[in-house]
């Protein structure tokens, strides 16, 4: 593996906390970085439509990941590079040879069972906030299809569900080598059937499906309010579930508080296990630093492990990212980085926290709970509007401690006492009622 590979390879891993993962499996799939002259690191890409798919919405945060990266980079070309180009090159240079036959698929991704080969047990870190999530998986390896069946992940982004689920596929894979082990994203599924649909191949993909012996689905948030989907999906299930085959889900969020999800699909994922992936815990974290660093076989003092751990509080993705960055840097300075070098990094890199107001947080809770924004503000009292309206006058007062008066003006001007009782409600009621805490810890990861 050459020096453009290794900076491609990490700069990849950083993009992927940065975008959705059908993005980043729908355009850096099969991309590779070709030379760098004078500062200009040409990107091979699969088409044209890539080429300016890639410039159009991403150039911006590649070409900043890159600079991060390497000081010399100061522009990013994009060069399309078809199969028959790629073997002329590799005729013509030699040095060249290393970038241009390893497409990201060949050292990432399985192209039969579609699992990433870095997601396993072995690199998992396991820590009080996802123990429950671990010790469900290691259930369902030990018996397949027989218990938890389904399980099912949910947690914000970057905690580690998609490592977690493709980590079960992979240790199958290993334990039983007749099982056939698929994963693939809900979006995928959708698309797929979609295509089946408008060519009339409906059969040939419920056919591809019912060959394996472990379905893993990743993101089923994306069947919210796509009825025709849920259908496909629903029945998929009953023929997976029925024949003693296992399957494994993961979401953002609890499948009862998924929008627009219909409950005969509620229902079959409650028949097997329910886990969640809270925020790691500080503990939790520098562990996971500690073992990035591990992986990259750099130390960092236990000051800058516990600043990386302080400053990253509940995204996994962004912890590898980050220590991907102080890798490469480290390499390219060939010594350890200072504090205030570390602090620059992730200044530059680390997403700053947005500040919310609170029309935004009542935007996100009408989306929430699918219901108008306007109704929050009226004066009505239909009980599908009261709830929402509670939870995000408890979140203002709680989250961000605006005061009672303040609430009530910028909420259809109530009374002060209207929102102490709402806030006092809610937060009572929580004590007892699971389903109305799993929404607002939902609700807040959207914030």
């Amino acid at each position: 593996m050459n020096d453009y590979t290794k900076m491609w390879q990490t700069a990849l891993i950083e993009i992927e906390t940065a975008v959705s993962q059908a993005n980043f499996s729908t355009w850096f799939k099969e991309t590779n970085i070709l030379k760098e002259e004078e500062g200009i690191i040409y990107l091979g890409v699969p088409n044209s439509f890539t080429q300016q798919w890639l410039y159009k919405k991403f150039h911006n945060s590649i070409l900043r990941i890159l600079r991060q990266m390497n000081e010399r980079v100061r522009a990013l070309e994009y060069v399309v590079v078809k199969e028959d180009d790629k073997k002329g090159e590799m005729a013509k240079k030699g040095t060249m040879a290393p970038t241009m036959s390893m497409p990201l698929q060949d050292f990432y991704i399985n192209k039969d069972d579609n699992l990433n080969p870095r997601y396993t047990f072995e690199n998992f870190v396991v820590g009080p906030f996802n123990e429950i999530a671990h010790a469900a998986s290691q259930t369902v390896i030990k018996s397949p299809g027989q218990v938890y069946n389904p399980l099912f992940v949910h947690g914000s982004t970057g905690r580690g569900k998609t490592h977690l689920i493709q980590a079960v596929g992979n240790e199958i894979k290993k334990l039983y080598p007749n099982k056939k082990v698929y994963y693939m994203t809900s979006e995928r599924f959708g698309s797929e059937f979609f295509v089946a649909i408008q060519e009339g191949k409906v059969q040939s993909f419920k056919d591809k499906y019912r060959k394996y012996d472990v379905v893993i689905m990743d993101d089923v948030q994306f069947f919210s309010n796509k009825d025709k989907f849920q259908e496909e999906l629903f029945h998929f299930f009953n023929t997976f579930h029925d024949t003693g085959r296992q399957l494994v889900f993961s979401s953002d969020r609890h499948p009862n508080v998924i929008p627009g999800l219909e409950d005969r699909l509620r229902g079959r994922f409650s028949v097997g296990m329910i886990v969640d992936i809270p925020e790691p815990d500080q503990e939790s974290r520098i562990a996971i630093v500690r073992t990035k660093c591990n992986v990259h076989n750099i130390t960092l003092s236990a000051e800058i492990v516990d600043f990386v751990a302080s400053t990253i509080e509940d995204n996994i993705r962004e912890i590898e990212g980050i220590i991907n960055v102080i890798a490469c840097q480290t390499q390219l300075r060939n010594r350890e980085l200072t504090i205030n070098e570390i602090k620059n990094v992730l200044k530059n890199s680390v997403k700053p926290k947005k500040t919310v107001s609170i029309k935004d947080i009542v935007r996100i809770v009408s989306e929430f709970y699918n219901i108008d924004e306007e109704s929050i503000y009226n004066k009505t009292r239909r009980k599908e509007v009261v709830r929402p309206r509670q939870v995000a006058m408890y979140i203002l007062r709680e989250d961000f401690s605006i005061s009672f008066p303040s609430i009530g003006e910028k909420m259809g001007g109530r009374d002060h006492t209207t929102v102490i009782h709402s806030y006092e409600k809610v937060r009572e009621d929580i004590k007892t009622d699971q389903l109305l805490l799993q929404e607002i810890n939902q609700l807040r990861s959207m914030l």
